[in-house]
């Protein structure tokens, strides 16, 4: 219990880190290009202590969730004194302002790459695409229930069709039976759906390798979600194997860590933005796991929700999964703080960059510039806004305490 305390205190210290850095990349990249930076707090409520350095007011508040930094004239309609006005953000030109506003966005991309980096060379990036490379050979044997899957001891006299066949740890599996593959889950199933002599096909050191394995048919429980709501033990089927385990993660040393964690990186990336994409449709399932429905592991979650999970990582010792999941959550509000909608910095630079193309078409007509966009005329839809994300917090997080997503066991 001790632990799972540590790891969600740890984990909810992670979140507000970070959030303090995002506007801490603000601040910085504002003073960098000269602006008046008025203040920079971390938290919000009360002020515990505060102190000031030069024109900024550096403080601490009493409820440590973010922070904030003020920026005078961060829209030509904030009010500014007759001595910030020269340096007013929006005096400066559009790509200055809009380095300060992403600032805070490429701070979270920098966090979780670093992170993602100290695991790398320290325990190694999860196989997360599921590719087919071989970690270790084995035998193959009847296990039919939990036990003797928990306890797969080899003996002697058991076959071991991958080594016989000169598979090796390394080799990526490319094909199986004359079909090509592309991740585990292809390879498991052709495997399994084979029988006798098979071709498999593998990429070791560079160069394609044909061999062919002769697959044997081992017992194994079909465990479905049907038999398992109904309290059915699971039906015992035969199927394909050949003794091999997939690579689970891939470590790596100091320098070949670093193209390695620029490559996770990206996938994550792509991960993170579908995941953005079907954020809509996943709510549903959200309120109906408020009200007793099984939780859906991939419905979205709060910071709660995270921190749980957090907890139970480091309870289990999963600390791999902990900076996983932190590097994710970074990824996520990186780019989630970049979509093109007021309050969020992405709609600040969605406005700039139309005030600078509007203008630019006005040149070309023969006309002046025109007066700022009128925020007050954009707040509606900025409530709007305001009103959906509160209600989605409001949901996942009830959500996260009623009927919060658990690790499998």
């Amino acid at each position: 219990m001790l632990l799972y305390i540590v790891g969600v205190v740890l984990f909810a210290l992670g979140i507000c880190v970070s959030i303090a850095l995002h506007e801490a990349g603000h601040m910085m990249t504002a003073k960098w290009f000269g602006m008046k930076v008025r203040r920079y707090f971390i938290g919000f409520g009360p002020t515990l202590f505060s102190f000031r350095r030069g024109q900024t007011e550096y403080g601490l508040k009493a409820i440590p969730l973010g922070g904030f930094c003020d920026i005078a004239g961060m829209t030509a309609l904030d009010e500014v004194t007759p001595e910030e006005s020269p340096k007013a953000m929006w005096r400066y030109p559009v790509w200055k302002r809009t380095v300060v506003l992403a600032a805070g966005s490429i701070t979270h991309f920098i966090i979780g790459f670093l992170v993602l980096y100290f695991l790398a060379v320290s325990m190694g990036l999860p196989n997360i695409d599921g590719k087919a490379q071989l970690e270790s050979l084995s035998c193959v044997k009847d296990a039919t229930t939990e036990q003797q899957l928990d306890n797969y001891r080899c003996e002697p006299g058991d076959p071991t069709p991958a080594a016989e066949a000169g598979m090796r740890p390394g080799d990526v599996i490319t094909a199986v039976g004359g079909a090509a593959v592309s991740d585990w889950s292809d390879v498991r199933r052709e495997i399994r759906e084979s029988s006798g002599p098979t071709p498999i096909e593998v990429l070791r050191g560079g160069e394609t390798v044909r061999l062919t394995v002769d697959v044997v048919e081992a017992k194994r429980p079909e465990i479905t979600q049907g038999a398992l709501d109904r309290g059915e033990d699971p039906r015992i089927v035969s199927v394909g194997m050949i003794g091999i385990a997939v690579q689970s993660q891939f470590e790596y040393g100091a320098l070949d860590g670093v193209p390695a964690t620029a490559v996770f990186t990206g996938d994550m990336f792509h991960n993170t933005w579908n995941a953005l994409l079907r954020f809509p449709e996943r709510i549903p399932k959200v309120v109906e796991a408020i009200f007793g429905a099984e939780r859906d592991p991939d419905t979205p979650v709060s910071v709660v929700g995270a921190s749980r999970i957090g907890g139970e990582a480091a309870e289990r010792g999963l600390w791999e999964l902990f900076l996983l999941m932190l590097a994710a959550l970074n990824f996520f509000v990186g780019i989630f703080n970049l979509l093109p909608l007021l309050p969020l910095d992405g709609g600040h630079i969605a406005v700039t960059w139309y005030e600078k193309a509007r203008d630019a078409i006005r040149r070309l007509m023969g006309k002046a510039a025109a007066g700022p966009v009128d925020y007050t005329k954009l707040s509606a839809v900025t409530m709007v806004f305001v009103i959906i994300g509160g209600a989605v917090v409001l949901l996942t997080v009830t959500a996260d305490i009623v009927n919060p997503i658990r690790l499998p066991e």
